[in-house]
């Protein structure tokens, strides 16, 4: 199976620790975090992987070569300015041809995505959107699911008066390639302002699914500490 690993972030909020390694390259329990990213989408079947990068795209290359000392295929696109979540993914669109993962590089999760991959094909729909819960939900996108875990009501960081959730846009997303044709070629654009409230408010069904396991975003100075503490004491 295919996936995106979005890496391109300057990771601004980590500085100063990313004024000379990529965000990617930041050590987590010993290894570079996107490492960990790759092993992990390894081990669930997300074998053919493209990389965006932005800031010292060489540090990541240079490390990773072609992926096969991992056991996968890594492929490369090197932005000239960053082009937001959705519009890297855009740019490869030609690398898509079947349903495909997209996982943020700034995650750090041990949650099997082999059952939200079996969802996403069981319903047929054209986005599945990962899910979690978070105590902070007006930092994040937040979501409201129906019986059926369908998604029908997405905002992305509401004020605190108009929070109804804490399911928050985990940054992991199954996709069929038919989505990537709502998105502008070379432009900046994001999934969570734009591509699925687009979607919704077209009418088209997404799924939820909520991911219980482990989950922690590290791109917090206070979030990449507790990842390296919980990191190195399960080993």
């Amino acid at each position: 199976m295919k996936g995106m690993i979005l890496a391109a972030g300057e990771g601004r909020r980590l500085r100063p620790l990313t004024d000379h390694v990529p965000k990617p390259m930041l050590p987590v329990a010993g290894r570079p975090l996107l490492e960990h990213t790759i092993t992990y989408l390894r081990d669930c079947g997300v074998t053919d992987l493209a990389v965006n990068l932005y800031h010292l795209p060489q540090v990541v290359i240079d490390y990773f070569g072609d992926g096969s000392r991992w056991g996968v295929s890594l492929h490369y696109s090197v932005e000239e300015h960053l082009l937001g979540s959705a519009g890297g993914v855009k740019r490869l669109q030609s690398f898509f041809d079947d349903t495909f993962i997209v996982f943020y590089g700034d995650l750090l999760t041990w949650a099997d995505l082999r059952p939200m991959i079996e969802l996403h094909r069981r319903t047929g729909v054209l986005a599945t959107m990962g899910l979690y819960h978070v105590p902070d939900p007006w930092n994040r996108g937040i979501v409201q699911l129906d019986e059926a875990n369908n998604v029908v009501r997405f905002v992305e960081k509401p004020p605190r008066d108009q929070v109804f959730s804490n399911l928050a846009n985990a940054g992991i997303y199954v996709l069929e390639p038919e989505v990537l044709n709502r998105i502008p070629a070379e432009q900046v654009y994001d999934f969570g302002h734009d591509v699925f409230p687009g979607l919704l408010a077209d009418g088209i069904q997404v799924a939820g699914y909520v991911i219980e396991d482990f989950l922690i975003d590290i791109g917090l100075p206070e979030k990449y500490e507790e990842a390296n503490r919980i990191m190195l004491r399960v080993g």
